[in-house]
């Protein structure tokens, strides 16, 4: 594939998760978090840094706004404001008094183990034998647990209703504001469970059958469960090409019993039929299960990734990434991958390494394995590795998105970035004058640095035969650009036609300069198809270059600036006045002139035209409803409530259209283009931040929860009047 160079092994990404984390990530508990209303008053104001003798500039509203909370059930209460007595009973208790016609005063003693110490000190408990039960509403902490934050008061809740899960506070690690490690050095302490393998395999019912040349087969388990990988693709166009059927079978008769062998010796006479309804079966059982069933199954799912999916660092409780190891199964690989149809096979302890501190304790392999070995490396950032099979290529158990070691290594990315924009003028200049060079190699790496430059092309690697043809700039063919003297209204055009990284068509027609449309010129004299463009240059020599021009510089980098500069440029076109959603659709649109410029292409969604549809049934409704009352609203006498009613009515109806026309506009422009790969990896989110500070768009609005957790750093750093370059 045509990836981009990383700074080391380590930064490799584990592709057997999804990239997207569930929008419910597991909490971490943290003890003495309680819920504000369960806060004295007294105590929650000074945490606020606010002095007791102090008054708000609206001291007489703030006074009036006390008395309306103390008035429950249609009744006052008469309170005392020369003392501050009353500061110091909780906002939970307040609520929870009856009122009644005689108010006395009263204790109340609770025992909530997760009560603060400083209230325990402060209230005096009557009867220790008696305990009350937290009420669930307010186990939930609104304050933030972050070290160093304020706490704020929260407005009473409503009680009663549908109860909630309790959710444990998350620990949030302000990274940002500490001091930078030595360099080199990722950790000083680090402490995990290991991964999770996958579960062993499950024989097939002795109901269900493999047939070959219209006979049952009994096969051996391990050739059944390989049987079982190619029947969930028999309905599938996977098992339509030659390349994945060939490199199935081969595999497959390697781990075959002799005897099977010598039976099993054509694919196209072997009826895999029954083993694929029976996981078609199982399929649907799994979405058939009863609530209790799935509410048992994601209760387990949550235990394990409470204790797999956090690691200690630093005395910091992290997230783990990706802490399952993906099962056994056929690899299909990207585009026409040569290797597709494979067997992946089963990783097991013995092929783990992992690493962690010499001073924490060693994760347990499971019972009857061993692991490989135990590193203690804190120069890298995994927790565990392996090699996998079909292509040879290392694997590793990583953080999360939203960890210290991923957020700085953005960071970081984005500072670079910032660092090229100051130079970037120079280097232009530079590489300008280079294509005047009396040497042909530096007119084609001056070729090459403009087309990455200007284009955002990666820089491409070489290729071994068993991987897929891709390709970036260096390794650019001659089949691959066309020139034409004039094509439309333009002059000196290139016309692009590759696959790039993944497989990913890049069919683009540019005009160039002058001087770059006559070097192609050259550089494609006597060459024919399969000659490279740039005979005289590779990544190596390119990145060695990029490198004397400022320390850290690849293409990567230019990637990076021209992404975040692009989208900087193209959000000074959303309206200052418009509404939130005429906002984010500029804030879209932006983003996908980036996602062009970067080639994140993808398929059209098999749902498009059908969600499409449902939308212009809603709009219709919406025009039919306004129409309604339209009619309505003409019969009725000027100045009454119902005509205010009306209006106020339609004028809903007509904000809620609005909302529901950009919605659909924004999803026809995006359909074939991958909005969240730029967005994640190109884009420094600051930029985000403050436009959102800037134009009062909510944060939720640009950024999923998941990508708040990611970019907690920039939403902390960035204020509106930020800029990228």
């Amino acid at each position: 594939m045509d990836m981009d160079m990383e700074d080391s092994k380590d930064d490799i990404k584990f592709k057997n998760e999804p990239d997207s984390e569930p929008d419910t990530p597991n909490k971490m508990e943290q003890d003495g978090s309680d819920d504000d209303d369960d806060v004295p008053l007294s105590v929650r104001r000074k945490s606020s840094s606010v002095k007791k003798e102090e008054y708000s500039d609206n001291d007489e509203d703030s006074k009036k706004n006390h008395r309306r909370r103390s008035v429950q059930n249609g009744h006052k209460i008469k309170r005392k404001l020369e003392s501050d007595s009353e500061d110091d009973i909780p906002l939970s208790q307040m609520k929870k008094k009856k009122v009644k016609t005689e108010v006395k005063k009263r204790r109340r003693s609770t025992s909530d183990d997760s009560d603060s110490d400083h209230y325990k000190k402060k209230k005096k408990k009557k009867s220790k034998d008696k305990k009350h039960s937290r009420n669930s509403s307010s186990s939930r902490s609104k304050s933030s647990s972050r070290k160093s934050s304020k706490t704020s008061q929260s407005s009473p809740t409503k009680t009663g209703g549908r109860k909630k899960k309790e959710e444990e506070p998350e620990e949030v690690w302000e990274w940002w504001k500490e001091a930078p490690r030595e360099d080199g050095v990722k950790w000083n302490f680090l402490e995990h469970k290991g991964p999770v393998f996958a579960p062993d395999y499950e024989p097939l019912p002795k109901d269900v059958k493999f047939r070959y040349n219209g006979n049952s087969v009994k096969l051996s388990e391990k050739t059944e469960e390989i049987a079982g990988f190619y029947s969930r693709f028999i309905e599938h166009e996977y098992t339509t090409k030659e390349e994945f059927n060939m490199n199935f079978f081969k595999d497959w008769r390697k781990v075959m019993t002799s005897s099977e062998r010598e039976m099993i010796k054509d694919l196209k006479k072997c009826d895999f039929s029954q083993i694929n309804d029976y996981f078609k079966k199982k399929s649907e059982e799994r979405k058939g299960m009863s609530k209790e069933q799935k509410l048992a199954l994601k209760d387990e799912n949550e235990r394990i990734a409470k204790e797999y999916g956090i690691c200690i660092l630093d005395g910091h409780k992290e997230k783990v990434g990706n802490f399952r190891i993906e099962p056994p199964g056929l690899f299909r690989g990207r585009g026409a991958h040569p290797k597709m149809g494979m067997l992946k096979t089963r990783v097991n302890p013995e092929d783990v390494i992992i690493n962690c501190s010499k001073d924490s304790k060693y994760p347990n392999p499971p019972k009857g394995h061993k692991w490989k070995e135990i590193r203690h490396d804190n120069t890298v950032s995994w927790l565990a590795s392996w090699t996998e099979n079909v292509q040879g290529q290392p694997k590793y158990v990583m953080l999360n998105p939203s960890s210290r070691l991923k957020g700085e290594k953005d960071w970081m990315k984005y500072e670079k970035a910032r660092e090229l924009a100051k130079k970037i003028d120079e280097i232009r200049e530079s590489y300008k004058k280079d294509f005047k060079s009396k040497e042909m190699r530096i007119r084609q790496r001056a070729v090459a640095m403009y087309f990455i430059d200007k284009l955002a092309l990666r820089a491409g690697n070489e290729k071994d035969e068993d991987q897929a043809d891709t390709v970036g700039c260096c390794s650019l063919r001659h089949e691959h650009i066309k020139l034409f003297d004039e094509k439309g209204d333009c002059e000196n055009v290139v016309e692009f036609d590759f696959l790039g990284k993944d497989s990913i068509r890049y069919t683009n027609s540019v005009p160039v300069e002058k001087r770059v449309f006559k070097n192609l010129k050259l550089f494609m004299q006597n060459k024919k198809e399969g000659d490279d463009l740039f005979d005289r240059l590779n990544t190596g020599i390119l990145n060695k270059h990029l490198s004397e021009q400022m320390e850290g510089l690849s293409a990567k980098v230019f990637r990076t600036y021209n992404a975040s500069h692009t989208l900087q440029e193209q959000l000074n076109s959303t309206p200052r006045n418009g509404t939130v959603a005429e906002k984010l659709l500029a804030y879209n649109r932006a983003n996908r002139s980036v996602a062009v410029l970067c080639n994140h292409q993808r398929a059209i969604p098999k749902s498009h035209d059908k969600s499409m549809e449902n939308l212009d049934n809603k709009i219709q409704q919406k025009l039919d409803d306004i129409e309604k009352l339209e009619k309505e609203i003409k019969h009725l006498k000027k100045g009454s409530s119902e005509l205010e009613k009306k209006v106020n009515a339609k004028k809903r109806l007509e904000e809620q259209l609005e909302r529901l026309e950009l919605d659909k506009t924004d999803k026809f422009e995006g359909k074939d283009i991958a909005l969240g790969t730029s967005k994640l990896n190109y884009l420094d989110p600051r930029i985000t931040v403050a436009w959102c500070k800037k134009y009062d768009v909510p944060i939720e609005k640009a950024y999923n929860k998941t990508q708040r957790a990611k970019f907690r750093w920039a939403i902390d750093m960035a204020d509106k009047k930020f800029r990228f370059d």
